[in-house]
């Protein structure tokens, strides 16, 4: 399969946007980066904390705590920059008005939108989805806890395809190994104390087990 649709021409540069709750970033999200701006030739990839999540069941933490966070994870990545549009926005946080933004301030440019493939098989459900197919190439990565992962993924994504006709060429495939670690795991160790600080480091960057010891983040009480 093709990681890049045949229709995309060249353009005035090439924006990715690679957003989250980041609570906490982990090396998965680093790796994820990384592979994004090295596959896609990016000019620049913006990481952007979720403000508002409104579609998230559980509670975030401070918004001062994720962007700091992302900050220390994705720090020294070269054509990264770590974008706090969403965490100022006030009410519910939308891709469709990022993306819009990042639009108006660079006109002809060509935007990347990076997901998992857990995402991919909700994006009918976001808002606006069909302008946001007008506005972005939606580069999909397969997770390790996600169905679509494995030697699955490209049957089922191709299969998922079917329903976006004349659309479907607004998709590809980010090619990244599959890594087992999620927010929500380092969460559930760090709150129960199962995990040491060793282990802590080894599912997330030094700099973002230092903060989340130093700020007690995760922690029951």
């Amino acid at each position: 399969m093709s990681s890049q649709p045949s229709s995309v021409r060249p353009a005035a540069g090439r924006i990715g946007v690679f957003g989250g709750a980041f609570d906490p970033p982990h090396n998965a999200h680093v790796a994820l980066a990384k592979a994004a701006i090295a596959q896609f030739s990016l000019d620049t990839l913006c990481v952007v904390p979720t403000g508002h999540a409104w579609h998230k069941s559980q509670a975030l933490s401070m918004p001062a705590h994720r962007l700091a966070m992302a900050k220390l994870a994705f720090e020294g990545i070269p054509h990264l920059r770590v974008d706090d549009r969403e965490v100022q926005r006030p009410g519910p946080t939308f891709t469709i008005d990022t993306l819009l933004a990042l639009q108006a301030e660079n006109p002809g440019a060509q935007l990347y939108l990076f997901i998992g493939a857990d995402q991919f098989a909700a994006f009918r459900q976001w808002h606006r989805w069909q302008d946001i197919l007008d506005l972005a190439i939606i580069c999909i990565a397969a997770r390790a806890q996600s169905t679509l992962a494995g030697a699955q993924f490209d049957a089922q994504f191709a299969a998922q395809l079917t329903v976006y006709g004349s659309h479907s060429s607004r998709f590809a495939v980010l090619d990244l190994p599959l890594m087992s670690v999620s927010a929500t795991q380092i969460r559930q160790l760090t709150a129960s104390g199962a995990a040491t600080a060793g282990e802590i480091t080894q599912l997330v960057p030094e700099a973002v087990a230092r903060y989340i010891s130093l700020h007690q983040l995760y922690r029951s009480h």
